[in-house]
């Protein structure tokens, strides 16, 4: 049997967070591409990428409570494989209804396997450590993705991304029949654990990270295309986005090192305060220096607040449901994020989100307060203090 120690395993699951976690690194790249190579406007192209979120974030909430149950290796090996022939079937047109119901289907498919992805790290010996090492492979992902399909992209055209996605997806579906691993904790223990309901710390870290993910990915729709309306370039912009993928490579090993240095409630804290701090400059900069810089560690401040977070949630909920939904926390806030980014910059411009950002990070601040204030938290969870 496979395990989540073993080298197979672990890669295993490398693959199949970097597959079902695309939209973290492509959104800037995705919405950019339909809007300047298919020609839909903001709000259109937003809710293309919200329909694939959407399905994810449907799949996960159905699958989620039920994940003791599921066979992780079958899901996730259908789940990537139904995607990747979605997306290769989206790379042969243009008309948007159909494209519209590609996106929601490749949602459905890679939301289900990121699910028991997700639920199967949260049931390793260590899941901060390993949420960490899956953060590390998709910033190596993210280097090579944003190096790459922009250039694809102009030299190629459109369809040339969803042939990339494809791509991703059917690599996932390979590594997951090959060496997909069993979950590490079973038992009394757990039987125990997934009866029992789930504590009111896991909800408002539900809600923490759900905000933040709406936050990142309203703001990373729009990253390069704000660059591309301000007129930095195609060269200048597709550096800002490759050393964002560089960048990303650190957070994740530096929340692996700093997991029992730093309380997990500061860095909770102080996560989304910094996160909506960079969507103002990011919106508002009016030269490219302040812009660049601010894109280039936007999404590191997600992944290391999440990857804390993970960890949080992993230890209050040993079961591992909660965690099995993580694409429905992420994706729920993500989902709305293009559609709702896309009318605030059609209607108000760039600034708006900045703006946006504030008020939904300052929910995110409250919902994880409220982690720690919750009975028996602090028993549960070391090192929130």
């Amino acid at each position: 049997m496979i395990t989540t120690n073993s080298l197979r395993g672990r890669v295993a699951l490398m693959v199949g967070h970097c597959a079902g976690m695309v939209d973290l690194v492509a959104l800037p790249v995705w919405v950019g591409t339909l809007i300047s190579v298919y020609r839909f406007d903001p709000q259109q192209a937003g809710l293309l990428a919200t329909l694939f979120l959407a399905g994810a974030v449907a799949a996960s909430l159905v699958l989620a409570p039920f994940f003791q149950l599921l066979r992780g290796r079958s899901v996730a090996t259908v789940g990537f494989a139904c995607a990747a022939v979605a997306f290769a079937a989206a790379s042969t047109t243009h008309q948007f209804a159909l494209l519209a119901l590609l996106h929601a289907v490749a949602g459905v498919a890679a939301g289900a396997a990121l699910s028991v992805t997700h639920g199967t790290i949260a049931r390793s010996q260590n899941p901060h450590r390993m949420f960490a090492l899956v953060g590390m492979a998709l910033g190596v992902f993210a280097i090579v993705f944003l190096g790459g399909t922009p250039v694809l992209v102009a030299q190629q055209g459109g369809p040339v991304l969803f042939q990339v996605f494809a791509g991703v997806m059917a690599v996932g579906a390979v590594a997951a029949a090959v060496a997909f691993p069993a979950p590490d904790t079973a038992g009394a223990e757990l039987s125990r654990a997934h009866a029992a309901p789930l504590p009111a710390a896991v909800w408002w870290g539900v809600a923490g990270i759900a905000a933040l993910g709406l936050v990142q990915s309203m703001t990373f729709s729009f990253l390069e295309r704000v660059g591309s309306d301000r007129g930095y370039g195609l060269q200048a912009v597709t550096g800002v986005l490759i050393a964002l993928g560089v960048v990303n490579l650190f957070p994740a090993a530096l929340a692996a090192v700093l997991e029992k240095r730093w309380a997990a409630r500061n860095v909770l804290l102080a996560g989304p305060a910094l996160q909506a701090l960079l969507v103002v400059v990011i919106m508002n900069s009016p030269v490219f220096a302040p812009y660049a810089a601010a894109a280039a560690v936007f999404a590191a401040v997600m992944i290391f607040t999440h990857t804390f977070a993970f960890g949080v949630l992993a230890r209050l909920d040993p079961s591992g449901r909660a965690l099995a939904a993580t694409p429905a926390m992420l994706m729920f806030g993500a989902a709305i994020g293009p559609i709702l980014g896309g009318t605030l910059v059609k209607v108000w411009g760039y600034g708006s989100l900045g703006v946006a950002a504030l008020a939904i990070d300052a929910v995110a601040v409250y919902a994880f307060a409220r982690i720690h204030r919750a009975p028996g938290t602090v028993a549960a969870v070391k090192g929130m203090a």
